[in-house]
This record gives C-alpha cells, structure tokens and sequence, in this order.
C-alpha cells in the first residue's frame, strides 16, 4: 500500500464526517430549490418540490411542468448518466448488452458482435454491479433475456450511493423498466436478421391501458435464430533454449439454434388515500441447441488426447421473477416504500462429448446431464421525509436469500486399448446466499447552488455451501460504506457545475469461486487448465475519488469530463499451479491495486453551434484507464485485463425534406499484452466496430427501421503465454466475425 494512502483515506473521512455535521448547524437555511434524493423517482421529486412551492402556485401546473423538465442527470447531487428509451431503440438492438457498448465508460468482453461481460472503467468480473429496479440482478439472470423494448432508461452510476448496493468498485448499470402507463397503447414490432449467412426472427408486443384507478400493460418477445461460427487457434511450445518442442493448429466450428420466449405483465394500483401498488413479472423460457467440433494437425511434437472431437449440447432454461411494490404516503410529504420479490429460475444441459484418436478413432464417449435451480427472495424498504427544511432523508433495509441446488451426473466409456481413464461422476452441490444491509442519506440543499450527499451502508454476505465432493464450507462478511458526493453550480454561470465525491465500495466473490469443485478441461495444459474455487476468499475492498466538471448547452447539450481513482485491497486474483500432473486454477487473495482514469463525454444538436447546419445530433465519448496489481511484476500488469482505452463517436440526421432519420456509431476499444502473473500473460488487438441505421417514418404510427451491425467484421485475435525457465507455451485464437443485418417493422394501433 503507498505510504501516503492511509492518510489521505482518513482526511478525507474527516472531512465526510464534518460536512455531514456541518448541515445539522445550518439545517435552517433556506433555498429555492428542495432537496433531491439519490434514489427517488422522477414522481417523488416532482412531490417534493410540489409541496415546497408557495401557496399560489398552481398544483396541477408544477407538476406537470416537473414531469417535462426534471433533468436527473443535472439536477441529482448523487452522479448518474440517464440513458432514456429513445436512445435506447434507436438502433433496433435485441439484446440490451447491445445497447450499452455505446454508452460512455462501457465496454464489451469477448467476441464482437456476439455478447460478453459488461464492463465499466475497463472492469468486469464483479467490479461493475448490474442492477434492475435498483435491486441486483437475481443469480442466473441474464440481460439478454430482457428485450429493449421493456426498458424505459438506463442508470450508469459512477460513484455508489448508500440506497443501492456498494458492491460496484468500478460503478454500477441500473435497468430500470417501465411502470407507469400514461395511455392506452398496442405496438406490434416484427423483425429478422441475417448474421454470416444464417437467418433469425423475432418479434414483440405491448399492450397497455387505463381504467380508472387500474392500469395494465403486458409485454412479450418471441426469438429465433441460427448461427455457424467457425475458429481456429494456433499451439507453439518451445523449450528453455528456444528450439520448438510443439506446432499445432486447431480448426473449430460451432452451430446450432436457439429459441425464446418472454412475457412481462405489471399492473399499477392507485389507491383512494393516494398509496399506489405495483406488481411486475417476467416469464421467460429458451432452448439452445449446439453442435461445437475441433480437429487438430499437429506439425511437430506429441499429438493431444484427442485428434478431434464433437460436442453436442442441449440446454433447456426457464426463469420467473415476479416482484410487489407499495408506496404509502405519509404526513409533511413523507414516503414508505416497500418492495418483496419472488424469483425462481432452472436449466437442465445434456452434453455428450465424443474423443477421437487417429484415424478418426473413437476412444472416449462422455455424456454429462446436469441440472441446477435458483430459488431467492428479495425485501426492500425506505422511509424518505423531509424532516428538517432543505433536507431530504431516507432510511431503509435491503435483503435477499437465494438458494441453489446443483446436480451433475457424468458417464465416460472408453475404447479398449486406449491410454483414458474413464471419470464417472454423480455430484450433487447445494449453496445458500443471504445478504442484509441497512442505510441511511440524506441529501441536503446548502444553498441554490450547492448542495450536499452524505450516506453510510452496511452490508452483509453471508455463503454456506456443501456438496458431495466436498464437506461444508462458509464464508461470512461484512462491509462498511460512507460516502459524500457534491455538487457545486458555478455562481457566474448558469451552465456550469463541479462534481466530487468519496466511496467506499467492495467486490464480494460469487458463489462459483468459493466452492472447491474443479472443472475439469478436456485438453489440460498451463494455457487451458483445470479451475477450482476457495471457499477461503475475503471481499476486496476500496476508497474512491470522483470529480468532475460539466457544462450544459442549449438545446439539451452537454459537456463533461470526469476523473477517478480507486485503491483496492485484498485483490482476488487467478492463481496458476502444477500438481498432480495436471495445471489447475484457483482464485486467491494477493496484495493491492490502485485504478484511476479521465472519460470525456460530448453530446449536443449541431444546430445549437451552427445556426444553419443540419438537424444533426453528435455524441463522442472518450475514456482513458490505468491500473497496476502491486504484487504481478510489471509492465501491463493492469487489473483484471482492463480495457486501457475506449471511445465512441455517432451521429444522428433527421432530413428536413424526407420522414427519414439515419445515423452510425463508430466505436474502439483498446487491448494490447497484459502480464497475469511472472509466468502468464495475455494479449489481444483492438475491437473497431461500426453500426449504422435507417429510420423510415410512414405516419405517426408506423416505422420500419434497417440496421447493419459490425460493418467492419474484424477478426478478434486473442493470445496466452505460459513462459518459466524451463520454456514456455503459447495459444493464440482467431475467431472471424460477421456483418449484422436488421430489419424492424413497428406499428402502434
């Protein structure tokens, strides 16, 4: 840890605990504007500055003019991006990790164009927490499975707040979906597309209406689709001289189908002494169907366990997720907000793996049957008055309990006179979650241009698992977060405000790597080897800085530029060992880590710069990371494989002499060699990805919308070395990637 760091940590917890008691002296002060809190909804604010108007203000004209005006993302003291649904369907996406690689700060793991973890700062793995309604996402929950269309804005949440979970070290991406039903409505959208030849459809449906105090809406989505992804990796070991002891290269071939179904009913209550309730479910079942094949030709050394193999595989996947929410109002426009969830979620997978040796020999026949199911329940609450003028104070709870039950049943037959040794498994696993916290902010309006977030969370986690290979383990923890954000508007202008805000946030470790299961890789090797979990593993835990300066343009534009730094202990990290025999993974805590970065965001009508341009819409945004893991000898020893640079660049032109709007995003998104350990390192080339769109507007009614994703259909490259004194081995992949082509027809009835 940097010597200067502690200090510094407790100056800036003296001075979060001295503003905190600061606004208790000065409760008295008046201002203009009344205090906003970090949680609340648009509907709640508008309330709060409703009942802080003078007498001979309209009722019914504030809050309408609230609802249209209310910027959450300008206003908010707690810093957030607001991505709103517009912008969200602009380009006809079917997956919302589709949507979010274009959003500041926000990068895509993987291959592109075909999905992969969601990360913010250049982080993933648990540095970004993925939220919906506020509330983490359930265990296996995928976003995939949650259509656009049910989405009416995205939160991108830089720096904590004590209301949501703290478990967002790099920030946090809250999905919120739509509630509140403002008209009757009926919209069908159906669409197809074409990726690398093979051909998918979709289409959704909305319904929604009023009636009296009662109101309804139902939303469903049906999927189909086919895909062949063909790869190829390349295998060189070389010995402690450097003289090549192995050359192989490995042709790989996916295919298959996948299928899907979603449905998604709310209905809204609003009750005579005002309280409203709210109850919203998701249904949603799927089938993929895949084939995955490699065939290997070994130039020099010894030839693998298998010369090629077929996998086939079967996964069947069923969720529900329902959730009840009762707002009631008090006296002196206080609020008790409750919300309890039920969610259910389970999968069975038939995988059967065939091994050949020469001559396209069977040696080995595997069939695994699986099943696992993810039963949890969710609670939630918080009391929000403004007990003291210019204040806005919330107290509440958080809790969950998830329990998953796992079964998995392998049968091996090995040919006679094969060197195999057949691994027959019946394994049964079972793990309970519970997770508690409780918090309190308040949020106070110092003056009409500055006001003050103070907040502290303490959270708990609580892991118990026990499975047939293996005794009981547990794992408890608990964490606790303060945090101060604030924002200053500039006196001499209007447009002009500085953020800054200290947190402290954690990273937990998932279920998956506390239980000491090892899953077993069908080729080991030091660059593809066994993993297992540490039931032995603590939470990581940091302080973080945030600041930043915007300023705000006509017509709804906006300038930003933001810093952060975070300082992370007890850094969990993947640990490489040899025993047995055979290389196997382990993830383990291992020393400290400081991150920081720069992101510049720009967005704004070209018209509001230059009176006769074109009715453009611009939008870039840029972002700039560092880190080093102290205890991996350098250079490139950045955490968790962090993507160092990411940017985007769109525009958006609406014809003046046509009903046609069409637009691009051209993104990139930097890679380059990252050192795991002193004896592993990886490397990857640059991600460049261009999108674009065409909108056709018939008549108020009625769209058609043409897409065309990953136009420049780049190859992802992607290599890992193992390399110690007695030589090294190097695996470098190549998987070519494909243009996306879209259509989506809309009508509303």
């Amino acid at each position: 840890m940097p010597t200067r760091f502690p200090s510094f940590s407790l100056n800036l917890m003296a001075m979060s605990v001295l503003l905190a008691c600061h606004s208790f002296s000065y409760a008295q002060q008046s201002s203009a504007t009344p205090p906003v809190t970090a949680g609340d909804t648009d509907a709640s604010v508008n309330e709060q500055k409703k009942k802080q108007k003078p007498d001979s203000t309209p009722i019914q004209k504030v809050e309408v003019q609230g609802n249209r005006t209310y910027d959450e993302r300008r206003q908010d003291t707690a810093t957030k991006i607001v991505v709103t649904q517009e912008d969200i369907v602009r380009y006809g996406d079917t997956t919302v990790g589709d949507v979010l690689k274009r959003l500041p700060g926000i990068t895509i793991g993987g291959v592109q164009g075909r999905g992969g973890e969601i990360r913010m700062r250049g982080l993933g793995s648990g540095y970004t927490q993925i939220m919906l309604n506020g509330e983490p996402s359930p265990p296996g929950f995928s976003l995939d499975s949650l259509s656009p269309d049910l989405i009416e804005r995205i939160e991108i949440i830089r720096a904590a707040t004590a209301e949501y979970s703290t478990q967002a070290i790099a920030g946090a991406i809250n999905i919120v979906l739509k509630k509140a039903v403002q008209t009757a409505q009926k919209e069908i959208k159906i669409g197809g597309q074409q990726d690398g030849g093979q051909w998918g459809e979709n289409a959704n449906f909305q319904i929604s209406d009023k009636a009296g105090r009662y109101s309804y809406s139902i939303s469903g989505n049906l999927n189909h689709g086919r895909y062949e992804r063909p790869s190829y990796f390349d295998e060189l070991v070389t010995n402690a001289a450097g003289q090549t002891n192995l050359l192989r290269h490995t042709d790989q071939l996916g295919w298959g189908t996948f299928n899907g179904v979603g449905l998604a009913p709310r209905v809204n209550i609003n009750l005579q002494n005002g309280d409203t309730i709210t109850t919203q479910s998701f249904i949603n079942a799927s089938r993929f169907s895949g084939n995955f094949s490699e065939n290997s030709q070994t130039a020099m050394g010894p030839l693998p366990t298998y010369v090629s193999d077929l996998q086939r595989v079967q996964s069947d996947f069923a969720m529900i997720r329902t959730n009840l929410n009762w707002i009631h109002k008090l006296a002196d426009s206080a609020k008790l907000d409750i919300k309890l969830g039920l969610n259910y979620n389970h999968r069975n997978s038939d995988v059967d793996l065939l091994g050949y040796g020469l001559n396209a020999a069977q040696i080995l026949g595997r069939k695994t049957t699986s099943g696992a199911s993810d039963k949890g329940l969710t609670t939630s609450g918080k009391y929000s008055a403004s007990l003291i003028e210019d204040h806005a104070f919330v107290f509440g709870w958080d809790g969950a309990y998830s329990k998953r039950n796992e079964e998995r049943l392998q049968n091996d037959v090995v040919s006679a006179g094969s060197m195999l040794t057949p691994i027959n498994l019946n394994e049964v696993f079972y793990a309970d979650v519970t997770r508690m916290a409780l918090f309190a902010q308040d949020e106070w309006n110092v003056t009409k241009q500055w006001s003050v977030y103070t907040g502290l969370r303490w959270e708990a986690l609580d892991t118990r698992s026990q499975g047939s290979a293996y005794s009981e383990v547990r794992n408890k923890s608990s964490v606790w977060s303060p945090i101060l954000q604030t924002l200053w508007k500039l006196p001499d202008s209007k447009n002009d405000q500085v953020r800054f805000g200290i947190t402290r946030t954690y990273k937990a470790s998932d279920t998956g790597q506390l239980i000491p299961r090892r899953y077993i890789s069908n080729n080991n090797s030091a660059t593809s080897p066994d993993s297992m979990g540490n039931p032995e593993l603590k939470p990581e835990l940091a302080w973080g800085i945030d600041a930043a300066f915007e300023h705000y343009l006509p017509d709804g534009g906006m300038l930003s530029a933001s810093v952060y730094m975070r300082h992370i202990n007890d850094i969990i990290r993947t640990q490489l060992n040899y025993f047995n025999g055979l290389w196997v993974t382990m993830p383990v805590n291992d020393g400290v880590a400081n991150t920081k970065g720069i992101e510049l965001e720009a967005k704004f009508p070209l018209r509001s710069v230059m009176k006769d341009a074109p009715a453009i819409d611009f939008r870039a945004n840029l972002s700039l990371n560092w880190s080093d893991l102290k205890t991996v000898p350098g250079p490139n020893n950045r955490l968790d494989s962090q993507t160092p640079v990411s940017a985007n660049i769109g525009l958006d032109y609406k014809l003046d002499s046509l009903p046609l709007t069409i637009g691009g995003n051209a993104s990139f998104q930097d890679a380059g060699p990252v050192r795991i350990s002193a004896a592993q390192s990886k490397y990857s080339v640059p991600k460049r990805v261009l999108d674009l769109y065409a909108l056709w507007k018939f008549d108020p009614k009625t769209t058609l919308r043409i897409s065309l994703a990953n136009m420049l259909h780049q190859d992802n490259i992607s290599s890992s070395t193992y390399a110690d004194n007695s030589g090294s081995v190097t695996q470098t992949n190549i998987t070519p990637t494909t243009v996306a082509v879209r259509a989506m027809f809309e009508h509303k009835f």
